[in-house]
């Protein structure tokens, strides 16, 4: 039989008056006693709320077979509910979204087992949430269709500069605006790979991969003659860090294309990276000529290359001799 006469008053003073929704309940699941401010934040009448099972509050939005499984988990002494999240239901009223934490209390005797149910409204704070996401999510939306912008733009610039090559005829004023298409035709290719990342981390294997799939195809004209591989690791890098890995192995690339094969020579220039430790290890390497004994003065690939390294926190090695040339790009930790 429910008898809220065997409470003690102070503990039924406390429920009463807490600042929190509380609901003080028996091992039946009846109110024993509720917090004002329960009453308050539900619109739920307290003169009627003593002894009345908790699935018949309200209009009967409490009814919630997973909350009243929960609790009666909680009083057998199976489970305790721990940030269990709720919506409540109510007619003509809005959704409201519910964090409960519910605690056994008693000495084991059934008739003095007692449930602390706490309610905590979290509504506000995940309208504030979704609010959050769908700006995330229109912002990734809005970046990758800028990205595409760029990459539409830069390949009609570069289209225009193989007009312009065309048009030319002295063939040492037709190299540097090559030279110009070949960038921009690759930076163009690193846009479009990145307009199909999402904001965050980039994976690097398939974006070399495809970057420098597209070097090849604007590059090599005879595949049986020259071949570029590319070996990555499961790495993944910020995109703004991506960008520049891609666009030195961009330069490194074009470089070794231009000198390490001249005339009908053939070969392979491999692209690696790899994590080591904290750090990161890129290499751009070829089996041609080697450089020369007195290197040229440093173009503006060269130049791209070390200030991009130097952006970075990176350091770059090269060795060359009759079997090739590596470039070697290693930063020892992030």
């Amino acid at each position: 039989m429910f008898r809220p006469d065997i409470e003690a008053a102070s503990t039924l003073a406390i429920v009463a008056s807490s600042h929190e929704p509380l609901l003080f309940l028996d091992s039946k699941l009846r109110v024993i006693a509720a917090s004002a401010s329960f009453c308050r934040a539900f619109e739920i009448d307290p003169t009627g709320i003593m002894g009345a099972p908790v699935t018949a509050l309200g209009n009967g939005e409490w009814s919630n077979a997973r909350l009243v499984a929960l609790l009666n988990a909680t009083a057998s002494g199976a489970a305790e509910i721990d940030a269990y999240e709720m919506e409540l239901n109510r007619p003509a009223r809005p959704v409201r979204h519910l964090l409960l934490n519910a605690r056994r209390l008693g000495d084991g005797h059934p008739e003095f087992l007692r449930l602390l149910l706490a309610i905590t409204d979290v509504t506000e704070e995940r309208a504030s949430s979704k609010i959050k996401d769908d700006l995330i999510r229109e912002k990734a939306i809005l970046l990758q269709e800028v990205q595409h912008r760029i990459a539409n733009s830069l390949q009609i610039i570069a289209s225009v500069l193989m007009q312009s090559a065309r048009r030319v005829q002295n063939e040492e004023a037709r190299g540097p605006i090559r030279d110009a298409h070949h960038r921009v035709m690759t930076i163009a290719a690193v846009q479009e790979q990145l307009s199909a990342t999402t904001i965050g981390d980039v994976q690097l294997r398939p974006y070399l991969i495809q970057l420098c799939h597209s070097l090849a195809a604007s590059m090599i004209d005879d595949p049986k003659r020259l071949a570029l591989t590319v070996t990555v690791d499961d790495s993944l890098t910020p995109t703004n860090v991506s960008i520049s890995l891609g666009l030195m192995v961009t330069e490194l690339v074009i470089n070794a294309l231009k000198h390490a094969y001249p005339g009908t020579r053939g070969g392979t220039i491999a692209v690696q990276y790899r994590r080591v430790g904290t750090g990161w290890t890129l290499s751009v390497s070829d089996d041609g000529i080697g450089m020369p004994d007195e290197p040229p003065k440093p173009g503006l690939g060269t130049s791209i290359v070390e200030a991009l390294a130097r952006q970075l926190e990176a350091e770059i090695t090269v060795t060359s001799g009759k079997t090739g040339t590596t470039v070697t790009i290693e930063k020892n930790r992030d």
